[in-house]
């Protein structure tokens, strides 16, 4: 039950110590928690470390630091995430909403921002808790963890050092913090048997990664995976690339020692990021700062795990993954070259994207490309958008699905229809658009004002939000107002459409994406 209007017990005590939080509609909200030791100083590059506590009553009133980043490039990217408030490298913080700390488990929603692994944190509005934990008498959760270099750098040169940089800061920040979760969400009213982790873009490919990564196994029961699949990791190669290029605009070389990585400054390590995610072809949906096969958070690409799991306890037996239908129209924002976008460009394009794919006849595969997204899709930006959703989307959400289902877990994909009435409807369903009406954020701020809060906007967000929470709670998003959600089948792909009047279709996610299919697993094997 949730707070009496007259309850103003705002006390918490945890293992670290003594918590004051605010009573928020009813509910008790904490801000700002660590759940691991700064990763300053000493500690830049090192693995999560126990926050060591603290004395007294600490205030759990304001939301912490966000991760070091740089500015959105996509303006209306910058309006959706922008948090507000400091950001720095003391950033590994968490904030729950919780109806009650009463001894009751409720299921836990456990969220994982995106932000292409360079931008974003758990204190954006669009992801406030209260009105996901009212509705459905659960504990949300959102974090912060490392970005971009200072996540995700990995080089042998520097790992294999003695106090080497670790790779995948940002995954284990994430472990870390559902090591938390396990062992103090009981205290907040929460089950620590019954987690969900969900995320969208970054945060859904961090998913797909902790579905196959060792060391989370046993820390999550469920997993709802948003525009993002299992598909964005780095091999080690690639990722020695990567570190190389930005040690290169740092004015480093591969065998500089971890002790100057740690003592350089800040900006300078986020101005080098910012060149090198230029260099590596950033603009066109290539994210150089992403996970990677590291032989110990991730020991194989994660499909590989996925697939050989059986024999360890396999990934969570209920699965959620979909996909929105126009993903890449929210990137044109940024294009500074979509004016100049004609069939040579087009072309030119598609040749350094696909020129990325190991063992392929580089020929052939344009010319399929060329008859795949052809001019009955319509302009060349339109063709771009397809193409674009296709590879960082819908394909890998296909193969992660047909994976999963391999594998045991029971699946339910969807496809995002709504399209906002902006610019007349040409934005479409873009990336991220589904974010608010899960988290019941539609009418808030600079989205109610832009998208209304028209009746079929109402219903289709208290329709999804729902979904979301019977998953959470009973790992079946099916209920009187979003019936017959079948599960998937690599045969006829089935799965429902949300949108004003959708509901159970087959093809899902797009007509186009059996294209990169085959592709996407050259690459993964490769």
């Amino acid at each position: 039950m949730p707070y009496p209007r007259n309850m103003r017990d705002t006390v918490v005590t945890l293992r670290n110590g003594r918590l004051e939080g605010l009573i928020e509609d009813r509910q008790l909200v904490l801000r700002g928690l660590p759940y691991a030791a700064p990763p300053i100083g000493a500690l830049r590059g090192r693995a999560p470390e126990p926050h060591g506590g603290w004395h007294g009553l600490r205030p759990a009133t304001r939301f912490g630091a966000t991760a070091s980043q740089n500015p959105p490039l996509v303006p209306m990217t910058r309006r959706l995430l922008g948090a507000g408030g400091s950001s720095g490298e003391d950033c590994l913080t968490l904030n729950v909403w919780t109806p009650r700390p009463d001894g009751q488990r409720r299921p836990v929603l456990f969220w994982i921002h995106g932000g292409a692994f360079v931008i974003g944190s758990g204190s954006t509005p669009l992801y406030e808790g209260r009105r996901l934990a009212r509705s459905g008498n659960v504990v949300v959760v959102t974090i912060n963890y490392r970005l971009g270099a200072l996540g995700f750098l990995c080089h042998p040169s520097l790992r294999d050092h003695r106090d080497g940089i670790v790779p995948n800061l940002g995954l284990r920040d994430q472990i870390a913090a559902l090591e938390w979760v396990r062992d103090n969400i009981a205290d907040l009213g929460g089950d620590p048997e019954n987690v969900t982790i969900f995320g969208e873009s970054a945060g859904a490919m961090s998913i797909g990664c902790l579905l196959g990564a060792p060391p989370a196994r046993g820390l999550f029961r469920r997993a709802i995976l948003q525009s993002g699949a299992a598909s964005n990791v780095s091999d080690g190669p690639d990722a020695a690339r990567i570190t190389e290029v930005i040690l290169h605009e740092l004015g480093l070389g591969p065998d500089v020692s971890p002790e100057r990585l740690r003592a350089l400054p800040l900006e300078s390590i986020l101005e080098a990021q910012r060149k090198t995610a230029f260099k590596l072809g950033f603009q066109l949906g290539l994210l150089p700062f992403q996970p990677c096969v590291d032989g110990d958070v991730l020991p194989a690409p994660p499909l590989e795990l996925l697939a050989r799991s059986g024999t360890d306890g396999g990934p969570p037996a209920e699965i959620m993954l979909g996909t929105n239908r126009d993903e890449w129209r929210l990137f044109l924002l940024g294009d500074r070259a979509l004016s100049r976008l004609d069939e040579s460009a087009f072309r030119s394009r598609l040749e350094q994207v696909l020129g990325l794919v190991p063992g392929a006849d580089r020929a052939g595969l344009l010319a399929r490309a060329l008859d795949t997204y052809g001019p009955e899709l319509g302009s060349v930006t339109q063709r771009w958008c397809a193409f674009q959703a296709d590879r960082v989307f819908h394909a890998p959400a296909v193969l992660l699905a047909d994976r999963l289902a391999a594998a045991g877990s029971a699946v339910r994909l969807y496809r995002f229809d709504w399209s906002p009435p902006l610019v007349g409807g040409w934005t479409g369903a873009f990336h991220g658009i589904e974010i608010p009406f899960v988290f019941g954020t539609v009418r808030d701020g600079f989205l109610g004002a832009t998208l209304g809060w028209q009746p079929e906007v109402r219903q289709l967000a208290r329709r999804m939000r729902r979904a979301w929470l019977e998953f959470a709670r009973h790992g079946d998003p099916t209920h009187e107002r979003l019936p017959d959600w079948p599960h998937w089948s690599s045969a006829s792909h089935p799965g429902v459409v949300l949108g004003p009047s959708g509901g159970p279709a087959l093809g899902l996610p797009s007509p186009t994406a059996a294209f990169f299919e085959s592709l996407l697993g050259m690459a993964q094997a490769a």
